[in-house]
C-alpha cells in the first residue's frame, strides 16, 4: 500500500495528501465522460500529482496511455468514468501487459459515470470520487476482491447483452442527442433519459412488433445449471452441446456482477456460483407486465415464467435477424451470433466496503 504524507493544506472541506514522486498509484479518465470535468481533475490532481493522473481524448491516446502505465509497472490504476470507461482501459491494459509479458495492475473504480455498475459491486460513490480515492491513497481502503470477466469476441466485460437491453442503450444515446443544447437536456441524461427512452421508443417498438425474435442458446462449456426464482439450481445439469434455450427472446444477457447501472439488480445469482456467470433470457413478456413490475425489477425479485436464468461459463447464441448488441452498457453494433465465456483470468478490484446500488 502506497504510503501517504499528510500537510496541513485544506482543500475541498478536507486535509489533502501529498503523494511522493514515485508513487504506484495512477487515474485514467476519459475525457469524453461528462462527468469529467476540469473542475474534477483539478480535485484529482490535489491528492496525486499530475505526472500519475492519465487523460485520453481518442483510442491513439488510450493505447498509449495503457503502454505506459504497464511500463511504469503501476500496482493500482483507478479508471474515472462509467462502466464502458472501465471496460476500456481494462481491455487495453491487460493487452499491454500480455504483450510485454508483465504482471497487470489491481484495478480501481472512481464513480464519475452515469451507470456505474462496477462501482456499485465495491462501494464507490457518486459525487465523492476524490473522497474515495483520498481513502485508498491514506491507506484507510485495503481490501481487494476478485472480479471474473465474460468475454464477448475480442472484448471483455463485467456485462453484457444482446436484444432490448442494448435498444434500450441506442434509444436513450439518441433521446440524449436530441435534448443536446436544448432546455430539456438535462431531461435526456442519466435514470430520466432512459425512463423516456423506455416510454416514447423502447416500449411503443416492442408492442409494433409482430414476435420477439426467435433464438438459439447452446451450451458450449462445462456442465450449466438452470435456476429457479431464488437462484437455486433445479433438474440436471445441461451438457456441453445441449441447449440452454430454443424459441422467442426479447434479451440475452450475461453478467458476472449484479448490476446493471443505475441501480438496477439484473443479475441477482451472477456472485453466487465462482467461476460462472448468470445468464438471463426474457422470452415473450407483455410490455404490460416489464412497464408494471418496474419496482421488482429494479431490485432484482421480478420473477416471470418467461424470464429463464442459469449459470453457464460458456454459451453461443444464434439469432434469426441481427440483434442490437452492447458490452459493458456501450453500444457496440448488431450481431446475430456470438459466444459468451468466462475470461480465463480475474482482474483484481479495490473494494470500498459493502457493495451497494448506486444511481
Amino acid at each position: 500500500m502506497l504510503r501517504m504524507v499528510a500537510t496541513a493544506e485544506r482543500s475541498h472541506g478536507f486535509e489533502q495528501p501529498f503523494a511522493p514522486p514515485g508513487a504506484d498509484v495512477a487515474v485514467l479518465l476519459n475525457a469524453n465522460a461528462k462527468q469529467v470535468t476540469p473542475g474534477v481533475r483539478r480535485a484529482l490532481s490535489s491528492v496525486l500529482p499530475d505526472e500519475h493522473l492519465f487523460v485520453s481524448r481518442c483510442a491513439d491516446e488510450a493505447a498509449a496511455i495503457a503502454d505506459e502505465v504497464v511500463t511504469r509497472r503501476y500496482r493500482t490504476v483507478f479508471t474515472g468514468g462509467g462502466d464502458g470507461t472501465f471496460v476500456s482501459w481494462v481491455n487495453r491494459i491487460l493487452e499491454s501487459a500480455e504483450r510485454r509479458a508483465a504482471r497487470p495492475p489491481c484495478f480501481g473504480v472512481l464513480a464519475l459515470g452515469t451507470g456505474n455498475a462496477v462501482a456499485g459491486v465495491v462501494g464507490a460513490t457518486p459525487r465523492r470520487h476524490v473522497q474515495d480515492l483520498l481513502r485508498f491513497v491514506r491507506g484507510e481502503v485495503g481490501r481487494v476482491r476478485r472480479l471474473d470477466l465474460v468475454s464477448c469476441g475480442d472484448r471483455l466485460t463485467p456485462f453484457a447483452g444482446v436484444g432490448i437491453d442494448a435498444a434500450v442503450l441506442n434509444d436513450y444515446i439518441w433521446l440524449k442527442s436530441q435534448l443536446a443544447g436544448t432546455p430539456l437536456r438535462r431531461l435526456g441524461l442519466g435514470a430520466s433519459g432512459y425512463g423516456l427512452a423506455i416510454a416514447l421508443r423502447s416500449a411503443p417498438r416492442c408492442l409494433v412488433e409482430r414476435r420477439p425474435t426467435y433464438c438459439e442458446i447452446v451450451n458450449v462449456g462445462r456442465p450449466a445449471w438452470r435456476l429457479d426464482g431464488r437462484g437455486n439450481r433445479v433438474g440436471r445439469p445441461i451438457a456441453h452441446g445441449e441447449l440452454l434455450y430454443a424459441g422467442p427472446c426479447m434479451m440475452a444477457a450475461a453478467s458476472t456482477v449484479p448490476y446493471y447501472g443505475l441501480g438496477l439488480r439484473a443479475f441477482p445469482f451472477a456472485e453466487q456460483a465462482p467461476g460462472m456467470m448468470q445468464v438471463r433470457v426474457a422470452t415473450a413478456i407483455p410490455i404490460r407486465t416489464l412497464l408494471t413490475s418496474v419496482p421488482s425489477i429494479w431490485s432484482g425479485r421480478f420473477a416471470h415464467r418467461g424470464l429463464l436464468d442459469f449459470h453457464a461459463d460458456r454459451v453461443a447464441m444464434r439469432f434469426e435477424k441481427p440483434m442490437p448488441l452492447q458490452i459493458g452498457g456501450d453500444a457496440e453494433g448488431w450481431r446475430d451470433e456470438l459466444t459468451f465465456g468466462m475470461a480465463p483470468r480475474p482482474v483484481d478490484l479495490v473494494d470500498f466496503g459493502t457493495p451497494c446500488a448506486v444511481a
